[in-house]
């Protein structure tokens, strides 16, 4: 193993469809019993809860639904035996930027990483410094879902944002979650 961390990256693991969570669980035990835990950091299955409908009325029990089927994202550091490790575990089928015959593959950008880990609520203060006060947003997700407009203030100790729309052709501020906005 290199002696110097590289810098750490997402990238998006290929899987077959509804295997997400098992071969998730595979590379989690592979990392653990190979002692990989200082280069994939992070094994993530992007899903939400979701209330089970019934005749279209809600039965009061939850179920998880996948966001991307068939992929998972996966937070390392690109090394031979990282990038080995991922792609030879059992269900990974392949890894998205990766052209073959030994070509590593590219990493997903932060803007394109960004949405999944919101959509999962998970923020991190890097997140913040690529927002601004006047920067167009789209909410995507929760009861406002689809709405646009601009950020008229953002707090980082609550995560609340405040985003300035229009309902019924007026300008109205709505305070929405950080994780729940992003840009357009």
């Amino acid at each position: 193993m290199p002696t110097q961390l590289g810098e750490k990256q997402w990238y998006i693991v290929t899987t077959y469809s509804m295997h997400e969570s098992k071969t998730a669980d595979n590379l989690r035990k592979r990392i653990e019993s190979m002692n990989m835990q200082d280069y994939i950091l992070r094994v993530l299955v992007a899903e939400k809860e979701e209330e089970v409908l019934e005749d279209g009325k809600p039965t009061g029990k939850k179920k998880m639904k996948q966001l991307y089927p068939g992929y998972i994202f996966v937070e390392m550091i690109m090394t031979d035996q990282s990038w080995y490790i991922v792609r030879n575990t059992p269900g990974v089928t392949g890894i998205a930027g990766s052209s073959g015959g030994g070509q590593k593959p590219t990493p997903v950008t932060r803007e394109e990483i960004e949405p999944v880990l919101k959509r999962m609520g998970m923020v991190d203060e890097s997140m913040y410094d690529r927002y601004n006060v006047g920067d167009r947003v789209k909410v995507i997700h929760g009861p406002l879902e689809g709405t646009e407009g601009t950020i008229i203030s953002i707090d980082k100790t609550t995560g609340e944002c405040r985003v300035d729309t229009v309902f019924f052709g007026r300008s109205t501020p709505i305070d929405v979650d950080f994780s729940e906005i992003e840009r357009i």
